[in-house]
């Protein structure tokens, strides 16, 4: 089924070309030509202007303001010194030639406009110069407007600029020429490196600021993939060990009865529930908690480590290189698996990162086992050694931190006044009972 429109005259490729230049014209150089566009203060955070006292830094913050009227100011003097004229009708034509460039500091585009209209006036009076159209005072006063409107705005306005100053000189050539030979090479010439210039740093400074927002875009979304990577790590050591006592339970519910002889049917029936529940709370951990498996994601064979481990550690980090004491203080006893697991990891990142980022520094190692909870703390002096770039993403310190606040607890990290850095961690725990002493026999 084909629809067929009637009424609508079909728009050649040709006419399609000029509404298109057309409205691009309109949207650079006539739609809110006369807005209030004010020019902006400069930043005063640059590597130079950083550098001076406060209070000239804050007035440099009006360096731009200051260099235009300055450039305004010179059109003015060179009208007065070029012109040839008396001094009145001099300072007039300077102080008019002057005028859009003082405009570009408010209204850009419409300095444009004026610019033109200047160029304009001042070509009626002045057809026997050798410069004509364009004499001395219009020419620097055009230049220098175009080339501050051309900063202020995009390559596409500098490009309709330059033509329409080609356009401005041919057509005063030819209304208003009296035999004159078209001069208007150069302004042309002129006009077209200073707005190229000016492009090209406009476009330059436009793809600097992309890419400062890409890279910025880009740290956050590291960051929070590091945060997930470093969550589904924890979630899926927390999963073997939950999984892990969850089994055990399991299994101890459904041997107990057997453990007593003629158990009483009560008893039982306890037990049995006890394994059902357990099971089926097993099931549902696996469910739910088994997404943060990846693919190739594989259980450890032997059981999460615990604080228990940690002299072992200790040895592989001092066959890596890393002289380490460990201290430990207050009375040992058992702690939640998840405590005990998060305690050893965050030992294991710290000393880890002292191997990577202080090679040739010594290490302590701090476990307190205070009243209320479990107290961390790891340090390292400075390195002597030479340090190799990290070719990771900086996920310790979140990793542990993401630990840390799981199990409620408070961390600092940073550097120390003498030299090297230093991680305290401290974990409440309630319930934890002291460790049995064992038989030396």
């Amino acid at each position: 089924m084909t629809e067929t429109t009637h009424g609508a005259t079909p728009r050649t490729p040709e006419i399609r070309l000029a509404s298109g230049f057309i409205q691009s014209l309109r949207q650079a150089l006539i739609t809110d030509a006369f807005a209030y566009r004010p020019l902006p203060p400069m930043r005063t955070d640059g590597p130079l202007v950083r550098r001076l006292p406060k209070r000239i830094r804050v007035e440099a913050a009006h360096l731009p303001h200051a260099a235009v009227c300055a450039m305004a100011f010179l059109v003015v003097v060179f009208a007065t010194v070029t012109s040839g004229l008396s001094q009145a009708v001099s300072l007039v034509m300077g102080l008019l030639a002057g005028i859009p460039v003082v405009l570009t500091l408010v209204r850009p585009v419409a300095a444009f406009w004026a610019a033109m209209a200047v160029t304009l006036v001042f070509s009626l009076p002045s057809q026997s110069d050798a410069n004509w159209p364009w004499i001395p005072v219009t020419f620097a006063s055009y230049l220098a407007t175009v080339a501050l409107v051309a900063m202020r705005t995009s390559p596409r306005v500098a490009g309709w600029m330059w033509l329409l100053t080609v356009l401005l000189g041919s057509g005063i050539s030819i209304v208003l020429g009296r035999g004159q030979t078209l001069n208007i090479g150069p302004m042309a010439f002129a006009s077209a490196i200073a707005l190229l210039t000016v492009s090209i740093r406009n476009i330059r400074k436009q793809a600097e600021q992309e890419v400062t927002a890409q890279q910025e875009v880009t740290a956050v979304e590291r960051d929070r993939r590091t945060l997930l990577e470093e969550r589904t790590t924890i979630a899926r050591e927390l999963h073997d060990v939950v999984a892990h006592h969850m089994s055990v339970v399991a299994i101890q519910a459904e041997a107990a009865p057997y453990r007593v002889k003629n158990p009483p049917p009560e008893l039982e029936a306890a037990f049995v529930t006890i394994r059902e529940n357990a099971v089926a709370a097993l099931t549902e951990l696996r469910r739910v908690l088994g997404v943060v498996r990846s693919a190739d994601y594989e259980a450890p064979d032997a059981p999460q480590p615990t604080l228990a481990s940690l002299d072992g550690l200790l040895a592989n980090v001092r066959e890596a290189g890393l002289t380490v004491e460990k201290t430990v203080t207050g009375a040992v006893r058992e702690l939640p698996p998840g405590v005990e697991l998060s305690a050893y990891r965050i030992i294991q990142e710290a000393l880890s990162n002292t191997l990577r980022h202080a090679p040739g520094a010594s290490a302590g190692v701090e476990v307190s086992y205070v009243l209320g909870g479990l107290g961390l703390r790891v340090v390292n002096e400075a390195g002597t050694g030479d340090v190799r770039p990290s070719q990771g993403a900086g996920q310790g310190i979140t990793g542990m931190r993401e630990r840390v606040a799981m199990l409620e607890g408070e961390m600092t990290v940073g550097e120390r006044a003498s030299g090297g850095f230093e991680v305290a961690v401290f974990i409440p725990v309630a319930g934890s009972r002291p460790v049995p002493e064992k038989d030396p026999a």
